[in-house]
């Protein structure tokens, strides 16, 4: 049996180090954004929550509203995995099917109180309308053309460039989940807006 000190794991490298102040802070702000909205958080109750100071917040997101920005640039990513992953399980039989799906899984972010609060109720007033349009369509032009692209393939869309009609669905899917979001029986609105979307794939379809 050895009598000497007990290994102890490998110290964290600086990156390392930074990684997880990044990801502490994230991890305290998003609730918080998520429950009071951006204005009714203040730094300091972030880094209390994080566990790390303030000088630490503004060294890795200078500030407040940078901080926000990563954590609707997380929101977003989160809300396209789920996309994925929720097409992988419907397994859709054509690419416009596939629309539908991922439309619906946009419709449950929606109705998400606090999904809501973070990516359509504050991103656009906090990082302005042209940077929250930016980040939006950086996360699902790339996929939306990728289907559309597939719906022209299977003849189920005529051949046209697909970059325009995907800046029009994904403007679509936008105005139908701000509708959901700020309508006062957000089932109901959900409800609306899932039909007017199905409305919509079929009349592109042919």
């Amino acid at each position: 049996m050895s009598l000497g000190p007990p290994a102890c794991d490998h110290p964290r490298t600086q990156a390392e180090r930074r990684a997880a102040t990044r990801a502490a802070l994230i991890g305290a702000a998003r609730p918080l954004f998520a429950s009071r909205g951006y204005a009714a958080v203040g730094t300091e109750e972030i880094v209390r929550a994080a566990g790390v100071t303030r000088g630490a917040l503004y060294h890795h997101f200078a500030g407040k509203q940078g901080l926000f920005r990563e954590v609707f640039e997380v929101v977003e990513q989160e809300l396209l995995a789920a996309i994925g992953a929720a097409i992988e399980v419907a397994a859709p039989t054509s690419p416009l099917g596939a629309l539908a799906v991922g439309s619906d899984v946009i419709l449950a972010g929606a109705s998400d109180p606090g999904v809501a609060q973070i990516a359509l109720i504050d991103a656009p007033a906090v990082l302005g309308w042209e940077l929250w349009r930016e980040i939006g369509v950086s996360y699902g032009l790339g996929l939306t053309e990728g289907v559309l692209t597939a719906a022209i393939e299977a003849g189920q869309l005529a051949p046209q460039p697909t970059r325009p009609l995907a800046h029009v669905l994904l403007g679509a899917l936008d105005e139908a989940a701000l509708y959901v979001a700020r309508a006062p029986d957000v089932d109901a609105a959900r409800v609306e807006m899932r039909a007017a979307i199905r409305t919509l794939l079929s009349a592109l379809g042919h």
